[in-house]
């Protein structure tokens, strides 16, 4: 039966390139007309229950069969077999089981998304508190963790994330002494170089303890412990006020029922003539649900926001909002960087955790990126203020 139900919902998912799979009992069966579109891409499948899992969960056992060694790839083309299933998901749809798990997933968003405090210091441990040794592997020197700014293809990782932050600095429109908020600090790139370059005091706040470390290491070492200082902090607990506040990567974090929060913590500390930049993955599409493999392997109590419902909760918190930008492609030309660094030195990731890890990771940062590519995937800049005249009336100071 479940055989019966898998060959039936790839022949109807499958309507561009093709798609051979060689099922557990041996067989060969072929989807797709071929011809231009996506590339041509051979998988096989083993495990007594795989089939039923990819019928019953797709979103979630593809992902676990790719990590266990059940789903196999020709020549391990894991980024052309993802863009064949994103294509066709894009044109399609994958079946009446999966339209029924997103309405339920929809349905407990409320309750999934829900991060209080203590859960959302556990959803960050689960992630960030990894072996530094594992982001060492394929992050930039600086640890940028979140989309670099690529002002041609050509530009190196350490590039593209020197001119990220310069220009998210541009945003902020810093003078030396101003006070800065950096919500999520990672491990302390950021707010090193505003203090740095910009001249700035920063207060950085993190949940991850393994960040929390490095950071304040890294503030020693350069001589900026007296102006960049780092705390173990939710964001909801920070008190005073701030000329600027700034984070970058940190909302996708936050969750659906906490946006209103988020941006009332944003309003509560920043000056009446400060200036706050949220740098955020975006959803194109409207309001939906986390992928669940990326919740349970990944980043739980993660969630992609569609700009709507971000600006909704703005709206609500009397916050004006002074630009939007969009970025398109940025964050999958940062994704292929990570990915290619990290399969670089596999060995080294397996050494410190095993192949599993090695297969899990590779998924990650192969399905993030052609979300970016294929499934609608963006990066939003948000500048707000609490008074429009905070920043200069065009654009023009941004490129001088």
């Amino acid at each position: 039966m479940w055989n019966r139900l898998f060959d039936r919902f790839l022949r109807h998912l499958i309507r561009l390139g093709s798609l051979t799979v060689t099922m557990p009992d041996g067989t060969t069966r072929r989807y797709g007309p071929g011809g231009e579109g996506p590339p041509a891409i051979a998988i096989a499948l083993t495990g007594d229950d795989t089939v039923q899992r990819l019928v019953r969960d797709p979103h979630l056992a593809l992902g676990e069969a790719y990590m266990d060694g059940h789903l196999t790839i020709e020549g391990d083309d894991l980024h052309g077999f993802l863009e064949l299933v994103l294509r066709n998901l894009d044109t399609g749809d994958d079946g009446a089981f999966s339209a029924v798990q997103r309405g339920l997933r929809k349905l407990m968003r409320g309750i999934t998304q829900k991060n209080p405090a203590r859960r959302s210091k556990s959803n960050v441990a689960h992630h960030y508190d990894l072996s530094a040794a594992l982001y060492d592997l394929f992050l930039d020197a600086d640890r940028q963790y979140s989309c670099a700014y690529f002002k041609s293809p050509e530009d190196t990782l350490e590039q593209a994330q020197a001119q990220k932050k310069a220009h998210i600095a541009g945003k902020l429109c810093l003078k030396p002494g101003m006070k800065v908020l950096d919500i999520g600090c990672g491990w302390g790139g950021m707010g090193l170089t505003l203090a740095r370059d910009y001249g700035a005091e920063v207060l950085g706040v993190t949940l991850s303890e393994e960040q929390l470390k490095i950071a304040r290491a890294r503030a020693e070492a350069a001589g900026l412990a007296d102006r960049v200082r780092f705390e173990l902090t939710d964001y909801r607990a920070v008190t005073g006020q701030f000329d600027r506040i700034v984070s970058v990567g940190m909302f996708e974090h936050v969750g659906a029922p906490q946006f209103r929060t988020y941006f009332n913590t944003v309003r509560r500390l920043l000056s009446p003539d400060g200036v706050a930049l949220i740098h955020t993955i975006g959803r194109v599409s409207p309001p939906g649900t986390t992928n669940p493999w990326m919740v349970k392997y990944i980043f739980p109590g993660g969630y992609i926001p569609a700009l709507s419902e971000v600006m909704a909760a703005v709206e609500q918190e009397r916050l004006y909002p002074t630009d939007i930008e969009v970025w398109r492609l940025h964050y999958a030309m940062t994704l292929r960087h990570w990915h290619d660094r990290f399969m670089a030195h596999r060995d080294a990731a397996a050494a410190l955790y095993d192949e599993r890890f090695v297969r899990m990771w590779k998924f990650y940062l192969a399905a993030s990126e052609q979300t970016f590519r294929h499934w609608g995937n963006c990066v939003f800049q948000l500048q707000l203020a609490r008074d429009q005249r905070a920043v200069p009336l065009t654009r023009d100071y941004l490129y001088p």
